[in-house]
């Protein structure tokens, strides 16, 4: 069975480009690329040569990967998404019992996540211990670095462009 993977309309468009430009561009330079370095001579020893191969198969690699997840994809609507209760790409503001620290997260797909920006993956801990809560609810998380305690304070639509 196929593992669907969640993303916003905007993460789904930014791996769609990203998928685009290796393609239709990084692809062509790289042949360019190797083109030119055969043309030095002995591939043995031909440095631009295997330089380009090289990134000719990350190229290929990043291609494969940005095409399975986009075939697995599920593109969910994060403005439509208000209720009283956390989904994926609410925001959601809580508050570590431990620390009385208060931080804000947008739950997002997983390659959509990004801690330092305020975003964290559906299927990380914290977001899977968050799915479902409404405010004022308290939720024991059990994360790799020990057990952590918070309040769900407030939930607001993800602000994405």
């Amino acid at each position: 069975m196929v593992q669907r993977v969640p993303m916003s309309k905007t993460g789904h468009q930014k791996l769609r480009a990203e998928l685009t430009q290796l393609e239709r561009f990084d692809r062509i330079e790289v042949i360019r690329a190797i083109e030119v370095a055969r043309g030095h001579g002995d591939l043995k020893e031909n440095a631009e040569y295997h330089a380009a191969k090289e990134r000719q198969g990350h190229i290929e690699g990043r291609i494969m990967e940005l095409k399975d997840k986009l075939g697995r994809a599920e593109v969910i609507d994060c403005t439509m998404q208000v209720g009283d209760r956390v989904v994926f790409g609410a925001q959601v503001s809580l508050v570590d019992l431990d620390t009385d620290v208060e931080v804000q997260y947008t739950l997002l797909g997983p390659d959509e996540s990004d801690v330092k920006s305020g975003s964290i993956s559906v299927l990380s801990p914290i977001g899977r211990g968050l799915l479902g809560k409404e405010v004022g609810d308290e939720v024991t998380i059990q994360t790799p670095g020990g057990s952590r305690q918070f309040e769900v304070l407030a939930i607001a639509p993800a602000s994405l462009p």
